[in-house]
């Protein structure tokens, strides 16, 4: 068991060190090697957790995703009503994602612009589990009598959609604005939306 845990904490390390360095130099200036370096280790155990720098940056972006989602099913669970678990998940998958990146001076898109293949294809991936989470919320409001809809996954892409264009993709963090704007600009779109699905 210890050795799957130092397993799990250097390859932690490594997307720590890969955090630092994309922040710092952005993605087409760091090299392996000095992710090796900021992680304390050599460049040989890099390429035993990952195949190439692409998959260290992939896999970085995909631990911030589970990281969300994790605090979204956390949310789900609560004792607040459904239309409340909603809008704070619809704000947490802003505001986290965010809070994730606002060291880095690039959008994502700009920041990863080489790995364009291998981020969409998860991007959708991400968008499908986190619609999943939000569709749960949904029946279950629905099931409570709060909502009126036909089809919770259709809405909840429709509240991923509408909530996208806040998100750190596009727009670098200091283009969307200060934490405050970007929080208020998202919670004035998921009360919106929230508004058109309650019963009347």
């Amino acid at each position: 068991m210890p050795e799957i845990a130092g397993k799990l904490d250097l390859k932690d390390a490594i997307l720590d060190a890969t955090d630092v360095l994309l922040a710092r130099y952005g993605y087409r200036k760091m090299t392996v090697e000095d992710i090796a370096i900021e992680a304390g280790i050599g460049k040989g155990t890099v390429y035993l957790h990952f195949s190439s720098k692409e998959e260290v940056v992939l896999s970085h972006i995909d631990r911030i995703v589970d990281r969300l989602k994790q605090r979204m099913w956390a949310i789900s669970r609560s004792n607040s009503s459904a239309a409340e678990r909603l809008r704070q998940m619809l704000l947490t998958r802003v505001l986290f994602r965010f809070d994730s990146i606002q060291h880095y001076t690039q959008s994502l898109n700009d920041l990863l612009s080489a790995l364009r293949p291998g981020l969409l294809a998860r991007r959708r991936r991400y968008f499908d589990e986190e619609a999943q989470i939000l569709a749960d919320v949904l029946n279950k409001g629905r099931d409570a009598g709060e909502f009126e809809f036909n089809d919770a996954l259709s809405v909840a892409y429709a509240l991923l959609n509408a909530t996208n264009g806040l998100l750190p993709y596009s727009l670098s963090a200091t283009e969307l604005g200060a934490r405050e704007d970007v929080e208020e600009r998202a919670a004035g779109v998921a009360d919106l939306i929230l508004s058109g699905l309650l019963t009347r």
